[in-house]
């Protein structure tokens, strides 16, 4: 996180859910460092602020370990969007969705975004092989981004090192359990976002439709920062320091006694 975002108010919550080992760490450092890393699990949760335009957004990533299943839903409360992540290659990936995580989420705004996230598609799908973006994946040892223009070197994804791994769940399978999602939150799905828009498969190695999948949440969860502000703006807090610092003698106490 650049150092000066760190006392940046967070103007809205993204959280990304999943198992352990299905990339959310991984997918977090290609959207925000720009570059692909081998990581450990995560311990807890971790906290990433990204500046879109004039907005602070955090994201959280949390772990997918079953002695932390507990602190997920209190990373999801007031979340405005929900990242939903399985591994391609993993269908029980996708069942532990449903099965663990989707109620966590009862914590999470009533007006929460879904989105259903496969990722690791670079290990069966040729066309994730290849980040489209000539700006998203520059080396890992580069200081610098790819100048816009530029080629992107081709990653090594496992299909082209001797590796390839099955794809075991398809497209309609998780458009079939983002509906299941809309009916657990009771939201009818003719009203709702239509799966085509809201179910990504991505590759944090090579940075595959990583970007369309956050800038596309960015652009959703609009309307609930918009809101935020206006709501802060109507009931503003009260500064502590004025109360304490203001006029003197009586007057001063009184501020006192009715702030502190």
């Amino acid at each position: 996180m650049p150092e000066g975002s760190k006392m940046k108010k967070p103007d809205v919550k993204v959280v990304l859910l999943g198992d352990m080992n299905v990339g959310k760490t991984s997918l977090l450092h290609r959207y925000t460092e720009r570059k692909f890393k081998d990581t450990v699990s995560t311990v807890g949760g971790a906290f990433f602020l990204k500046q879109w335009g004039p907005y602070n957004i955090s994201i959280w990533d949390t772990a997918g370990r079953e002695q932390f299943h507990g602190l997920g839903s209190m990373y999801c409360r007031g979340a405005a969007a929900v990242i939903l992540t399985y591994d391609v290659t993993n269908w029980q990936s996708l069942a532990e969705l449903e099965e663990r995580f989707l109620s966590l989420t009862d914590t999470a705004n009533h007006d929460c975004i879904y989105a259903l996230v496969g990722n690791k598609a670079d290990l069966t799908d040729p066309k994730a092989q290849l980040t489209p973006n000539p700006d998203v994946a520059p080396d890992e040892h580069e200081e610098e981004r790819t100048p816009s223009g530029c080629p992107t070197p081709p990653a090594s994804p496992a299909s082209l090192s001797g590796v390839t791994l099955n794809k075991q769940v398809t497209p309609e399978e998780a458009a079939a359990l983002y509906g299941r999602i809309l009916r657990y939150k009771g939201l009818e799905e003719k009203s709702s976002l239509p799966a085509e828009k809201m179910c990504f498969e991505t590759s944090a190695k090579t940075g595959y439709n990583v970007d369309a999948l956050f800038e596309a949440l960015f652009d959703l969860v609009l309307p609930s920062i918009l809101r935020k502000r206006n709501e802060n703006q109507e009931s503003p807090t009260v500064d502590l320091e004025e109360c304490r610092g203001g006029g003197g003698g009586g007057g001063n106490k009184r501020a006192r006694s009715a702030c502190c």
